[in-house]
């Protein structure tokens, strides 16, 4: 099984463990993978700056994970 994501992960990281997950921010309208705090900034932190549930986006990644 791979890797579980966690709203405390970088980004990037989370793109790099499940490269899917790229939906799942397109999904929520973040298109955080050209945006240069990608790099540093967490899940968490993104998603209440654009106003997204950080928990809603971990499920739905952790979801892709899963099947």
């Amino acid at each position: 099984m791979a890797q579980k994501i966690s709203k405390d992960m970088n980004i990037m990281e989370i793109v790099q463990i499940c490269p899917e997950s790229v939906a799942v921010f397109q999904k929520y309208g973040l298109g955080c993978i050209g945006c240069a705090a990608a790099h540093f900034e967490n899940l968490e932190a993104g998603a209440k700056v654009h106003g997204f549930d950080p928990d809603a986006m971990v499920a739905d990644i952790n979801a892709l994970i899963e099947d």
